[in-house]
C-alpha cells in the first residue's frame, strides 16, 4: 500500500520542480554533517519552518533507516500508530518503508501497533520526508504517529525502542516533529520555548514533560520528544544542541501571534 500525499501544494509544494527548488533555496552553504542519535525538526510550512528544519537536518549524517515519531493532531487511530504503507509518496519519488524494521518495533514494543488511520491526514511526519528525500533518497523510514500524553508510557515506548535499535548493527537516526508555542506574542513564546528547549539540553525527558504542562507551553510535539529523548539517553546521547530557534512572525512580519520552531539535534 502506498500512502498518499496529504498536504502537498499547501504546506509544501505540490510540484516536483517547485518543491526541488525551495529545498535547493532552504538547504544552507557549507553544512558539515556529523553523527547523531536524533533530531528534533519544527513540521509547519515550508515558508514558515523550513528554513529551520533543513538547516537542523542537514548538521545530520543521515543513515540508510530512520524512524519518524511525530504527533498526532487529530486524534486518530491508535496511541503508538505505526505506518503499515509500503512507502510514502511525495512530489520528489517514494520512500520505501523499512518494513523488517517496523515489524521488530511492533513486535518488540507492546504499546505500537500497525494503524494507517492515524497518518492518513497527518502532516507532522508527511512534511519531514522531502528533507529527507532530498538529502538521503535511498533512506528507508518507519514513520510512527503519537497520540498518548502520559508521561510513563512516553518513557517505557522510549526505553523499549531503544532496547529495539540496540541490537542492529546499522542504528537508525530517531527524528522527531514538533512546533513550540502556538499563537502567542513573539518575546512570549520565545520566554516558553526556552523553558522547553532547556529541559531538551539537559537531556531530561520528564523533566521537560512537567515543564510544558506547568507552564502550559503548548508544544505540539511534546510526547514524541519525550519519548526520543528517552530513547537517546539508553542509547548513549550526552548532548542536545540547538541548531536555530525562530518563529512565524520573522516571515509575516507580525510579532503579534506567532508560532514558535526550534531545530535541535542529539548527539
Amino acid at each position: 500500500m502506498l500512502r498518499q500525499p496529504a498536504v502537498a501544494g499547501f504546506f509544501y509544494p505540490g510540484s516536483k520542480d517547485q518543491l526541488a527548488g525551495m529545498l535547493r533555496a532552504m538547504m544552507p552553504a557549507g553544512s558539515t554533517a556529523a553523527p547523531a542519535l536524533g533530531v528534533m525538526l519544527p513540521h509547519a510550512g515550508y515558508i514558515y519552518s523550513g528554513e529551520i528544519a533543513a538547516e537542523t537536518l542537514s548538521r545530520v549524517e543521515l543513515p540508510e533507516r530512520i524512524v519518524l515519531l511525530g504527533p498526532n493532531h487529530h486524534g486518530s487511530g491508535a496511541d503508538f500508530a505505526v505506518s503499515r504503507a509500503t512507502a510514502w509518496k511525495t512530489p520528489l519519488g517514494e520512500s520505501e518503508i523499512d518494513g523488517e524494521l517496523a515489524n521488530l518495533i511492533v513486535d518488540s514494543i507492546p504499546q505500537a501497533e500497525f494503524d494507517d488511520n492515524a497518518h492518513l491526514e497527518e502532516h507532522s511526519l508527511e512534511v519531514l520526508v522531502p528533507l529527507i528525500q532530498w538529502l538521503r533518497p535511498e533512506a528507508r523510514i518507519v514513520p510512527i504517529s503519537i497520540k498518548s500524553f502520559a508521561l510513563e508510557p512516553l518513557l517505557d515506548f522510549g526505553s523499549r525502542l531503544a532496547g529495539s535499535l540496540r541490537t542492529l548493527e546499522d542504528r537508525p537516526l530517531l527524528v522527531t516533529s514538533s512546533d513550540m508555542s502556538h499563537y502567542l506574542p513573539g518575546q512570549q513564546a520565545r520566554d516558553k520555548d526556552f523553558l522547553a528547549i532547556e529541559a531538551i539540553r539537559k537531556l531530561a525527558p520528564d523533566e521537560l514533560y512537567r515543564t510544558v504542562r506547568e507552564n502550559r507551553i503548548s508544544m505540539c510535539g511534546v510526547a514524541p520528544c519525550v519519548a526520543m529523548l528517552q530513547a537517546g539517553l539508553q542509547l548513549g546521547a550526552s548532548s542536545a544542541e540547538l541548531v536555530r530557534y525562530g518563529n512565524s512572525g520573522e516571515k509575516t512580519g507580525d510579532q503579534s501571534s506567532v508560532v514558535g520552531y526550534a531545530g535541535i539535534v542529539v548527539s
